[in-house]
């Protein structure tokens, strides 16, 4: 394993430890609101501290990309970090969200870790060396159809401006497709892509720290990843598509009758 990556697994599991504790009494958990239904709490700013304190007592000069406490330092070498990806859920005792961490090399991702503290489910992977599940190889499936398909996706929940255009395009996959998923945590429905258990995933206007691990995992996987017209601004637009190669196409191809302006870069 790169150090860098190893680096990344301990900030993970340091997080993870902090979550689990914390899991235990949810009542006791102190808790904000960002903005309407986008929640904070407590326990995303120690799990995010105790990650930030690990990378840099190892790498002091790298810069941080954060959800709770935003960008700081200047370095071709960026960390981009989400504490607690489905907080909502973990409020709720809803076991589904994860650690994410991705190391950005001057703005291409070149080491990811999505930690799901519920079921110590540790994803990895480094740019050109494969995706892993707790040390196993892992890769997306070879299923041909989206009439096969089971596809992961996220509802629009804080900004409606695209709320028409998903609601379009989750009318036409729910009967084009197996079934489709909303589980909760972005980084989690990547790094379930990338293991396999769905064939593909899209969401409209996502963060950077929500998917830049996910993304990773998924390429190493095998898969493919753009935006809602297969290009490459996904980090930047929040627009994101995956699959594994067949899907991909043809989950392109569905949505893409349902697209606005906005939408197509």
């Amino acid at each position: 394993m790169h150090p860098m990556l190893n680096t990344a697994v301990k900030a993970a599991r340091r997080a993870g430890a902090v979550i689990n504790r914390a899991s235990l009494d949810l009542d006791l958990v102190t808790v904000r609101a960002k903005r309407e239904n986008d929640f904070v709490s407590e326990v995303d700013h120690a799990a995010e501290q105790a990650i930030i304190d690990a990378l840099l007592t190892a790498y002091p000069d790298h810069a941080i990309l954060a959800e709770e406490s935003g960008m700081t330092g200047e370095s071709e070498f960026q960390w981009v970090i989400d504490p607690l990806d489905g907080t909502t859920n973990f409020l709720h005792g809803f076991p589904q969200y994860a650690v994410s961490i991705a190391l950005l090399h001057r703005g291409i991702p070149t080491h990811a870790v999505v930690y799901d503290p519920n079921r110590n489910e540790l994803f990895t992977a480094s740019r050109g060396a494969g995706a892993f599940l707790n040390d196993k190889r892992i890769r997306v499936t070879k299923r041909a159809k989206l009439k096969d398909a089971l596809i992961g996706t996220g509802f629009p929940y804080r900004d409606f401006t695209h709320l028409d255009a998903y609601t379009a395009m989750f009318r036409d996959l729910v009967q084009q497709t197996r079934g489709l998923r909303r589980p909760g945590s972005a980084a989690l429905d990547l790094a379930w892509l990338a293991a396999g258990r769905t064939d593909g995933f899209f969401e409209i206007g996502l963060s950077t720290w929500d998917i830049a691990a996910g993304c990773l995992l998924v390429q190493e996987a095998g898969g493919l990843v753009g935006d809602f017209t297969g290009e490459d601004t996904y980090l930047r637009t929040g627009h994101i598509v995956a699959g594994n190669p067949k899907v991909f196409v043809q989950l392109l191809q569905a949505l893409a009758p349902h697209l606005t302006p906005a939408l197509r870069g």
